[in-house]
């Protein structure tokens, strides 16, 4: 708010007091005083004129009463009333700018005009005429000022209920739409994703049990494929929960996929079944990644579940993958490479796909930056997670950011499913 606008603020009443004090103070030092100097009677009311509006800034129906009652006793003794008269109308002006009844506004303005008129009680015609227009300045001009700032905070306050409205209004209505969206993704989760997988174990689980003289390889195959699936479709359950009811479940639904403590088995899980796959995976995981936050922790997961699976599907069951996963500073270090291959498996489909790019999206919402790409004969995807920040901390998170290589110019960056 400027300076002009705080200066009326009802917040700002002992700054508008100090600042009328101070300029009364300087009347009397400095004014252009006519007959002879002010006297001690004059000072003695201006003193007490400059405490009152000190004391009682808070109380503006008090300060006003004082100052009018202290202006009555300057009409009396002093010949120069002009440091009283500004007290009392500056009064009248905070009690017209704080006083929410309008009897006590005009009772205080008929107050204030009384006791200016007494000066002007027989004296001639000129002096009382004199009288009546000076209640403009005294009295009208303070009662008009209050009014018209009055008005103005209302209409603000107004507005700002109304923006305030508003707001509320268009948050609720995203949250429903938000909601339905949900509702639709976990009916086709359920209806479509989650009815083909439960299909695909269940037959799996027939094919186990009827064809009993499979080689034993093909047989483990088929309870790694039935494992799998099992687990996909346990997620997929408690993703359709969390989408239909996300407080019914606790925490965030990026909350609620693994357990902090849980991550290393989870890990070894994943580099397990890459190994089942065929590809021989070197894995370098700090055991620290076992007290990270959940968001970092199934980030990490994720990634390196993507990862492993572009390595089997692009380099082949033949290929050799470098997991790396490591905590320095609270930053999580995570890289995955391999040595490339070009036999690539015939059963899976060929063409781009949007695993990079799912990736990238999730490092980007922790505040990391994904570098993929080519590394000589193989490929590589690495990242780094920043710290969470301290609650205290208002700059960006802790940690560096490994940044994306650019692409040759005039050429597109090579991308992995």
């Amino acid at each position: 708010m400027r300076w002009s606008g705080r200066l009326f603020d009802t917040r700002d009443t002992l700054v508008r007091m100090v600042l009328l004090d101070l300029s009364g103070f300087g009347y009397l030092i400095f004014g252009p005083h006519v007959d002879r100097a002010p006297t001690a009677t004059q000072w003695v009311l201006a003193v007490v004129a400059f405490a009152v509006a000190l004391v009682f800034h808070r109380r503006p129906v008090v300060n006003l009463v004082v100052q009018t009652a202290l202006l009555a006793v300057a009409i009396c003794l002093v010949g120069d009333i002009t440091i009283n008269q500004i007290g009392a109308s500056w009064a009248l002006l905070e009690v017209t700018l704080r006083t929410r009844r309008a009897r006590t506004i005009w009772l205080g303005a008929a107050l204030l005009a009384v006791v200016d008129l007494t000066d002007s009680i027989g004296d001639p015609i000129g002096r009382v005429a004199s009288g009546v227009f000076g209640l403009t300045l005294e009295v009208g001009v303070p009662l008009l000022l209050g009014l018209v700032i009055r008005t103005n905070w209302e209409l603000a306050r107004q507005a700002e209920e109304r923006a305030a409205a508003e707001q509320r209004q268009h948050e609720s209505e995203s949250r429903a739409a938000r909601a339905d969206e949900r509702s639709a993704i976990a009916r086709e989760l359920h209806d479509v994703v989650a009815h083909h997988v439960a299909s695909m174990v269940l037959r799996v689980g027939v094919a186990r049990h009827v064809l009993t003289d499979l080689d034993p390889r093909v047989s483990e195959v088929f309870d790694d494929v039935h494992g799998t699936g099992t687990a996909a479709l346990a997620e997929l359950r408690q993703l359709v929960a969390v989408l239909r009811n996300p407080d019914g479940v606790r925490g965030d639904a990026a909350l609620t996929a693994i357990e902090p403590a849980a991550l290393p088995a989870a890990l070894g899980a994943t580099v397990d079944r890459a190994r089942q796959a065929g590809v021989t995976v070197e894995a370098d995981i700090d055991p620290a990644i076992g007290a990270l936050d959940a968001v970092r922790g199934l980030a990490v997961l994720r990634l390196t579940q993507e990862a492993l699976t572009n390595v089997a599907k692009h380099a082949g069951p033949s290929a050799l993958a470098h997991l790396v996963v490591a905590v320095r500073g609270g930053a999580v270090h995570w890289e995955v490479s391999d040595n490339g291959n070009d036999a690539v498996p015939a059963v899976l489909p060929s063409g781009g796909g949007h695993g990079v790019t799912g990736m990238r999206e999730r490092v980007n919402v922790l505040g990391g930056q994904l570098e993929a790409g080519p590394t000589g004969t193989g490929w590589r995807v690495r990242t780094v997670l920043p710290a969470v920040p301290a609650a205290s901390d208002g700059g960006p998170p802790v940690g560096s950011v490994a940044r994306s290589r650019q692409a040759p110019a005039g050429s597109p960056a090579p991308e992995r499913a």
